[in-house]
């Protein structure tokens, strides 16, 4: 069998380097996974690849089904010869540390506009029939997507329950006339679903046949703002107007009095488990065609959920409501046969969601920046981790190492030092050591810690509506004196990547 302890990076492709001031599915994503493979990690964690809107989160996205155009690489598109190598030139922020959207969604999308022409002008048969193949096998989500997005366009980025009424309730007449009139728009974010696909798909083949596999991530929760609540009303919480009458978040805490009020509509769970959880069902399916494990976000949520009256501005009337529980995972596996899942279960974790992760058999996760201050019996220190846990130095929602400890009181500093015989000087590597050798099966670590980078380079902070998600790799960080010390580390701790005996 194969070494079951194996390792990987979590880094959104966002987050590459490359000239087109934003990190895409291209060149430096190919040149990512050889470095994976020199340091001889076998996952690749990323974020949920869903086109983005206001905030730019990929946790907020317009669709759980279709990807973001702003991963598509250039590149390929002049190697198709639908765009000439002219208009990769002059990106806004082009191999700058920080993605700057509002300059670059414009300077992009107007490129794709182009590439677009050039294909329609352009693409030899091989490549009209590759496209109308892809349109035909997903036709159950691509049209009411690109209808959705076409819609949006249309009215300006409006919200859709404040387009004309026929069109937010769906009404047939009002949906084929936006069909005809828009079916321009339509037909172009039809391609750019198809060039998206089709680029990942290529990147996860290079990526497996290297033995990497990808690890994607599921939300549970989507974007009142997007086609998956236009078009599935039935399934979701809302009233005769289409507003949510409940809304997500988690009750007050230490670290917030009020609690959050994440604003997501909630599931209708008796009308899903009515209909097979069909919508789900078909969640699971495309997601796991792009990728090869999915980590599901929030997976208490399944076991019960905090329910905060929309009309609430905080958190703190909500309560607590039975979610589906096993019900929803039984039939996922019955259609779909066994997944490869990881449970989110940081927070707030009653025994009844840890009952649920243990029944279904997901590996929970761990999150070292957790472990300290307090005293020996910390589910996140080492010493008590289980071999089905996945181990992280700290994920897209923390500081990063080097940030975090420059932040930390000396009680807790000296526990790390005492615990982990660790120095202020190499604290990202002595939390990378700590998880590689640590029992967890798994162990995943940010790329910012590899790099030792500090606060300035943390991807997202919980609860700041703006600045997040910016942060990317210079061209010359992707080097190979990292992915040779990581490649030591991860053959001293028994994670490398080589077949052993039975």
């Amino acid at each position: 069998m194969y070494n079951r302890r194996v390792s990987g990076i979590l880094l959104h492709p966002a987050a590459l380097p490359g000239a087109g001031g934003i990190g895409d599915i291209g060149d430096a994503a190919y040149r990512f996974i050889d470095w994976l493979v020199v340091a001889k990690q076998r996952r690749w964690q990323i974020m949920p690849l869903g086109p983005t809107s206001y905030g730019d989160s990929p946790y907020a996205g317009l669709s759980a089904l279709a990807g973001n155009p702003l991963l598509i690489a250039l590149e390929q598109l002049v190697r198709a010869g639908w765009l000439d190598e002219r208009a990769l030139t002059d990106a806004p922020g082009a191999y700058g540390d920080w993605i700057d959207y509002g300059a670059v969604i414009p300077w992009k999308m107007a490129r794709l506009e182009w590439a677009f022409g050039g294909f329609r002008a352009h693409a030899n048969a091989e490549q009209r029939a590759a496209f109308a193949e892809f349109c035909a096998e997903h036709a159950s989500w691509l049209d009411t997507f690109t209808l959705f997005a076409a819609l949006k366009e249309a009215y300006r980025g409006e919200p859709w329950n404040r387009w004309d009424t026929a069109l937010a309730r769906r009404e047939p007449a009002a949906l084929a006339e936006a069909r005809r009139q828009l079916a321009e728009r339509v037909y172009f974010q039809q391609f750019l679903q198809w060039v998206f696909f089709t680029h990942w798909t290529a990147l996860r083949r290079y990526a497996n046949e290297r033995g990497v596999q990808i690890i994607g991530d599921l939300p549970i929760f989507v974007a009142f703002d997007s086609a998956d609540v236009w078009a599935n009303p039935d399934i979701f919480h809302l009233d005769a107007e289409g507003n949510p009458t409940v809304v997500a978040g988690v009750p007050p805490d230490y670290f917030s009095p009020t609690g959050q009020r994440w604003g997501n509509p909630l599931y209708r769970w008796d009308v899903l488990a009515e209909r097979r959880y069909d919508w789900w069902i078909e969640r699971f399916r495309l997601l796991f065609r792009l990728v090869d494990i999915v980590r599901i976000d929030h997976f208490r949520g399944f076991a019960a959920y905090w329910e905060i009256p929309a009309h609430a501005a905080t958190a703190m009337e909500g309560r607590w409501v039975a979610g589906p529980g096993e019900a929803l995972f039984a039939e996922v596996r019955a259609q779909l046969g066994p997944l490869p899942i990881i449970a989110e279960d940081l927070g707030l974790i009653t025994p009844d969601v840890d009952l649920l992760r243990r029944q279904l058999g997901f590996p929970g996760m761990a999150v070292l920046q957790f472990a300290w201050g307090g005293d020996a019996s910390s589910n996140y220190l080492p010493h008590n981790y289980t071999r089905d846990l996945v181990v992280y130095t700290g994920t897209h929602d923390n500081d990063t190492t080097v940030g975090w400890w420059s932040t930390l009181d000396e009680h807790t500093r000296q526990h790390v030092r005492n615990y982990l015989g660790a120095r202020d000087e190499t604290i990202a590597w002595d939390f990378i050591r700590a998880a590689l050798m640590s029992v967890a099966d798994t162990a995943i670590i940010p790329m910012q810690d590899v790099l030792g980078l500090g606060s300035w380079a943390r991807l997202n902070l919980p609860g700041r509506a703006e600045g997040n998600w910016a942060w990317r790799m210079r061209p010359e960080q992707l080097n190979f004196d990292q992915a040779y010390h990581l490649a030591y580390l991860t053959s001293l701790y028994g994670r490398e990547p080589l077949v052993v005996a039975e």
